[in-house]
């Protein structure tokens, strides 16, 4: 087996071919002349800022080392806290992932050093370091040797956050994982813990479970209020938001189940109740700025709710509305065009009037960050669905079908099998009235759907 030189090696063949002595070497490095002596002469660690100036000026790209020094300074020796922290610093703003896995399986071998490396974890997801808080979340909830401590239950409600994907499988299977965690979290983070999870299980219309997390979660908020009016004003709040909008939140949760199960006028009582909730005395900044979310929200869903209930005359207004709410037209849209298709509505002049922001869609031009990422692509998805189905409806078979490969193409690029298969039965419905470019793509599509693996099986119609 060959042997890897270690770094001493490079330091002391770079000091050769450039032929500087060790006074010289100090003095361009910054790095005490006994001090760079001891280094080389491996009876001192050298510490990662030491690391990071001689890398420098050996003219190597910051990071050359760091896998030799992971290696060399944590796993053939001894490791210590004080080099180990900013050597994890230092990986995670580099994006070494691999040399945190490789020396974080072995650091955690000894437990001494779990609450450090949790704290680190911390720092990482706060600042968006989160591929490598992950591996450290990961490391310590195998190493927590205490089942029901707290720090394990937040080690496991971060993993869930930072392991969400755009598959709904993955989705309810990290939802699944976390809930027996979420009872040990602290009460104001359980809050964050049950929007969350009912946020996934909404995603995969599991409209059961969104409703008994909405009624959970508004019991916790009954809670935390009620401890809110006894305990000092000055309390630093945990909870990522204020904890009144928790249970206008949970009553919105509720309205969104109601809608999906057609229960419009229960959907009405609902967005009621999230108002009154909202409507509270001496609003500060940010719990003004909630207060006009939820308000817009209500405004803007009360339409919806009308519309889908039958009642047509609410369509002009419910444009007008969304003239002032531009972020809204997506799912507004979702929402009128499934109404024309149940109640045979004429919406052509919607769609031309608002034709310059539907061009956008899943675009770039989009406005990104205002719902989360699987509820979003969702929505595009069932808009070019139920457009689709519109466009056939009308006959208009060209532009419908362009549409429903539309839909294909993005619900099988997100894996989102149950649109698949909604998609491909409408073309199966329509398909006598494709072109053979038009099922060329859908074959195309098809083959691509059949090499992933769904847990489905796909077949053409």
């Amino acid at each position: 087996m060959e042997l890897v030189p270690t770094i001493r090696a490079h330091i002391e063949k770079y000091m050769r071919e450039q032929n500087l002595k060790l006074q010289h070497f100090s003095d361009i490095t910054g790095i005490n002349v006994g001090t760079l002596s001891a280094i080389l002469k491996g009876s001192r660690p050298m510490s990662m800022n030491q690391l990071n100036q001689i890398t420098s000026v050996m003219g190597l790209e910051k990071g050359y080392f760091y896998e030799s020094y992971g290696v060399e300074s944590f796993i053939e020796s001894a490791p210590h806290w004080r080099r180990l922290e900013p050597y994890l610093y230092g990986c995670a703003e580099l994006g070494k992932l691999d040399c945190i896995q490789q020396v974080i399986t072995h650091v955690t071998d000894d437990r001494s050093y779990i609450e450090e490396l949790f704290d680190v974890a911390e720092s990482f997801f706060a600042r968006g370091l989160k591929e490598a808080a992950l591996i450290l979340y990961e490391c310590v909830a195998d190493s927590e040797k205490y089942q029901h401590s707290e720090r394990l239950a937040l080690c496991q409600y971060r993993i869930f956050l930072l392991h969400k994907t755009m598959s709904k499988f993955d989705n309810l299977a990290a939802a699944v994982q976390l809930e027996p965690y979420v009872a040990k979290l602290d009460e104001e983070i359980q809050l964050d813990a049950v929007k969350d999870l009912a946020n996934v299980y909404n995603t995969i219309h599991h409209w059961d479970k969104v409703y008994e997390l909405a009624e959970e979660l508004e019991r916790k908020v009954d809670f935390q209020l009620e401890l809110q009016s006894r305990r000092r004003k000055n309390k630093e709040r945990i909870a990522f938001y204020p904890i009144f909008t928790y249970k206008a939140y949970a009553n919105l949760l509720k309205a969104s189940v109601c809608e999906a199960r057609k229960q419009y006028e229960k959907a009405l009582e609902y967005t009621d109740v999230y108002v009154n909730v909202i409507e509270i005395s001496n609003p500060t900044e940010e719990e003004q700025e909630l207060i006009e979310r939820f308000k817009g929200w209500a405004q803007g869903n009360r339409y919806l709710y009308h519309l889908m209930n039958g009642n047509h005359e609410v369509i002009e207004p419910y444009l007008n509305y969304l003239d002032a709410n531009p972020h809204e037209i997506l799912t507004a849209f979702v929402n009128i065009v499934q109404a024309a298709n149940q109640h045979s509505l004429d919406i052509d002049s919607a769609l031309y009037r608002f034709d310059p922001y539907i061009k956008q869609f899943n675009t770039n031009m989009h406005l990104k960050g205002t719902y989360n990422m699987q509820m979003l692509n969702h929505r595009y998805i069932r808009f070019y669905y139920e457009l689709a189905k519109y466009r056939l409806n009308q006959q208009r078979y060209a532009t419908g079908i362009d549409t429903l490969l539309t839909s294909l193409e993005l619900s099988s690029s997100s894996n989102d099998d149950l649109m698949s298969i909604k998609s491909i039965d409408l073309y199966g419905k329509f398909r006598m009235y494709v072109t053979n470019q038009q099922d060329e793509q859908y074959t195309r599509l098809i083959e691509g759907l059949s090499s992933q693996n769904f847990g489905i099986r796909i077949k053409s119609v």
